[in-house]
């Protein structure tokens, strides 16, 4: 069995803030905080690990580990399970899904947050600070939406989610109950939560690997009913511009605007492009 483990940072046990969470290179509106970011990258990397042995115990023979989160090289190779590969790196094809594609039988969500602007969701949002809401149809969606859409084009099923309390509940309320949810924070406002210790955290996310795995092959694929009208709802008038010059994409509202996917991958590449186009009103 191969594994893909997806591994995003603001979901991590212990991390409560901005400056934990953005590479201080990349920081432009928080405080860089270079000492909390090195120890919050640290438990993102124990965290991690934890999959990787809990996956592999499951019965997994390969385990690859994608970078998804902000710069998408935090995890030094030297600090990472010696049993799985490492894709690290912006820019790269399917971004917090690289490394996905047919040959994979399951994937699980490491450190994972919540869609933007959930309440008592810790450092909630999607994708970006400038992205207010994302929708399939009626149903709102966070990354792990986004990601899920594309693993179920391929086929691939998203077994396990570990992050804080919202996180969890969302991801298994859109992709069913029988994915595995590995709580180790739960929220108490944006930027403040009630923690597991670190070391608790990572033997539940070992634990939650391990089952996760070992009953892959029960849970299904997420594919929502295609074609199906994807609505992204931007901070202004001036990213819905820009997004409105990508062809296939459509202005829904003040500050919102649509496209129709006709499978996970055409939604999931139009997402991307459509994001690249609105950046620029945020330089």
């Amino acid at each position: 069995m191969k594994v893909l483990i997806s591994a995003d940072m603001e979901g991590t046990a212990g991390v409560v803030a901005w400056e934990q969470v953005i590479p201080p290179e990349l920081a432009v509106r928080s405080r860089p905080a270079p000492a909390e970011y090195e120890w919050a990258r640290r438990l993102m990397v124990a965290e991690v690990n934890a999959a990787v042995r809990g996956a592999r115990a499951g019965g997994a023979i390969e385990v690859i580990v994608n970078e998804a989160h902000d710069g998408m090289r935090i995890l030094r190779p030297d600090e990472l399970d010696p049993d799985a590969w490492l894709i690290s790196g912006s820019r790269k094809p399917l971004a917090m899904m690289a490394g996905l594609d047919g040959s994979v039988d399951a994937v699980i969500f490491t450190g994972y947050h919540a869609r933007a602007g959930t309440p008592n969701g810790v450092l909630a949002h999607t994708w970006t600070s400038w992205v207010r809401d994302v929708r399939f149809g009626e149903v709102p969606v966070g990354e792990y939406g986004l990601n899920a859409a594309v693993a179920g084009y391929f086929g691939v099923p998203i077994v396990m989610v570990s992050g804080d309390e919202e996180a969890v509940r969302q991801t298994r309320e859109l992709l069913g109950e029988s994915v595995v949810g590995v709580v180790v924070k739960h929220g108490l406002g944006t930027t403040a939560a009630r923690h597991l210790h670190p070391s608790r955290a990572c033997a539940a996310i070992e634990a939650g690997a391990r089952e996760a795995v070992r009953r892959a092959r029960e849970v299904s694929p997420y594919r929502p009913e295609y074609p199906v009208l994807v609505t992204v709802t931007l901070d202004t008038a001036e990213a819905a511009d820009l997004a409105c010059n990508v062809p296939g994409i459509a202005r829904s509202g003040d500050t919102s605007v649509c496209f129709e996917a006709v499978h996970g991958l055409d939604l999931y590449q139009r997402w991307q492009v459509l994001i690249q186009a609105a950046a620029g009103a945020t330089r």
